[in-house]
């Protein structure tokens, strides 16, 4: 096991530090490498910079870090589902750096891949473009964004391999292949960890982008709103009663 390690915390340790910009896989509380983010919470470093598409809910996920008042600025495409995220915020607490979810997926995409900006029509004309550079092609207005390069990227994985291969499990991929891209030291956890390589075929992310995996823990997954309508035909069969 190339990259394995046992301790998350140690792994995390080891490279967090204050001041640091840290980019999070997850949707909500839907792939996020919790283990990770509690290792980060217990190491105790501050005024960092959280590249993710938000910051979880109050209580749980990046919440955590927030909670610990470890993060001075956030880059986020969504501020909604954690009150004290909004409140810092409104407070003049903490930075937020608004991003389109599509442009914050292609920025952490370019970063990952050494491309330094791009242009996109997203954006032109609001408050997000404001102070950017601006191009006119084939008579449209096109603001460039800058790619993303994070100090260190963390993400929650299904299946791992020896080399850190990655799969990903349905919705629970979202953004992780993207930050694991663009850090320049990649941590994984994964909830199984193969003696052998996956399928090629099956590789989300390449192992060239992971240095280090773990092994998360195995504990209830949160669930970030749980609705449950009615069902009349249950009911009326007597299903539940």
């Amino acid at each position: 096991m190339r990259k394995l390690v046992d301790d998350p915390r140690a792994a995390v340790a080891e490279r967090v530090r204050d001041g640091m910009t840290i980019a999070v896989g997850g949707f909500g509380l839907c792939g996020i490498p919790r283990d990770l983010i509690e290792a980060v919470r217990d190491s105790g470093a501050r005024d960092l910079t959280i590249v993710s598409n938000n910051m979880g809910v109050d209580g749980k996920g990046l919440g955590l870090l927030l909670e610990n008042s470890q993060v001075s600025k956030v880059i986020a495409s969504y501020v909604g589902e954690n009150r004290l995220f909004a409140q810092q915020y409104l407070d003049g607490a903490l930075e937020v750096e608004f991003c389109p979810q599509g442009t914050l997926a292609e920025r952490l995409r370019a970063g990952g891949s050494g491309i330094a900006g791009f242009f996109t029509r997203t954006g032109v004309g609001t408050e997000v473009a404001e102070g950017k550079p601006h191009e006119e092609f084939d008579g449209e207005t096109y603001v460039l964004e800058r790619g993303i390069v994070a100090d260190l990227a963390l993400v929650h994985a299904r299946t791992a391999d020896a080399e850190g291969n990655l799969r990903y499990r349905a919705t629970a991929r979202n953004f992780n292949p993207l930050v694991a891209m663009s850090g320049r030291f990649c941590i994984a956890e994964a909830e199984e960890v193969l003696d052998g390589f996956l399928d090629p075929d099956e590789v989300m992310t390449p192992g060239i982008f992971v240095d280090v995996t773990v092994l998360a823990s195995d504990r209830p997954k949160d669930i970030e709103q749980r609705v449950v309508r009615p069902r009349p035909e249950a009911a009326a069969a007597g299903v539940g009663a």
